[in-house]
């Protein structure tokens, strides 16, 4: 079983660019697929975007369609969030989390999640 390591949480100001990255140990990270979720207080976990171990992308949430990309580089066992023109709304702990085979991209669906890592976007 995979373990995850987020990083590249911060504070910005409205407008920035973020990139996370999720780091998973082991070599069978590459077999997993890997979502990006956020959780904002006092709201649901919500899935931002999802990668699977071949590199295909689950449909991206209305709220960061445009904006936030995912990607993944299994010779380094990461997964990126590359998260653009971030809004206050997209202040929220983002957590990456791996499944082989996810039935749904919905957080119930996965087994393995990271500590998650603090986005807090403010002017």
């Amino acid at each position: 079983q995979v373990q995850l390591a987020e990083s590249g949480g911060a504070r910005v100001k409205p407008g920035e660019s973020l990139t996370l990255f999720c780091k998973g140990s082991g070599r069978a990270f590459s077999t997993y697929d890997v979502g990006w979720f956020r959780q904002a207080p006092g709201k649901e976990r919500e899935l931002v975007a999802g990668i699977t171990w071949g590199g295909s992308v689950s449909p991206i949430g209305d709220p960061v369609k445009g904006r936030f990309t995912i990607a993944r580089d299994n010779a380094q066992n990461t997964v990126y969030l590359r998260m653009n023109s971030l809004k206050p709304e997209d202040t929220a702990i983002y957590l990456c989390a791996a499944d082989l085979r996810p039935e749904h991209w919905l957080a119930p669906s996965f087994s393995t999640w990271g500590q998650g890592t603090q986005v807090t976007v403010s002017s």
